[in-house]
């Protein structure tokens, strides 16, 4: 695969790249940065993609290496306390249920679900870019749609309740 070619990949791959980086980083500039870096990092481990059919699994591959370096150090970070924030900062995250839903599945749920659902890779896919057996995979997608299923249900979300009585 020539440098040209690898640019095309990522143009294409862009919104596919953001919801990757999206499932496992909660920050929009985070997500950014991460993008970034797997792009770099792509150029320059170029030599190393065997077979230019694994092109997009692999530079998906190394996108999710790189948030998982970020959330590595932002763990050896001090956090400043919610309570400490100014209002303006906190008070502007607005998610969806499906959103918050999806927050609460660990990470290697999260990002087979949206790699399944949301990108539409295969089950073969998913396993060959977390490096993880095909059944680990059947299972992650079905534990987290149990689980989201549980949290997505009426009882368990009042603002559901008053929407459809309102």
């Amino acid at each position: 695969m020539t440098k040209d070619q690898l640019g095309s990949l990522i143009i294409a791959s862009e919104d596919s790249l953001y919801h990757v980086a999206k499932t496992l980083l909660r920050e929009d500039a985070d997500c950014a940065d991460a993008i970034q870096e797997a792009i770099v990092s792509a150029f320059t481990k170029l030599h190393t993609l065997r077979s230019d059919e694994y092109a997009k699994t692999w530079l998906t591959r190394i996108l999710i290496n790189e948030c998982y370096d970020i959330l590595r150090k932002q763990k050896r970070e001090v956090f400043i306390e919610e309570e400490d924030l100014p209002e303006q900062e906190t008070a502007g995250q607005d998610y969806s249920e499906l959103y918050e839903a999806l927050e609460t599945l660990p990470d290697e749920m999260r990002i087979c679900v949206t790699l399944f659902y949301m990108e539409g890779c295969s089950i073969r896919e998913i396993a060959s870019i977390l490096e993880v057996n095909e059944n680990t995979v059947k299972s992650r997608l079905s534990r987290a749609k149990a689980k989201l299923r549980r949290e997505l249900e009426p009882e368990n979300c009042p603002d559901r309740d008053s929407l459809q009585n309102g």
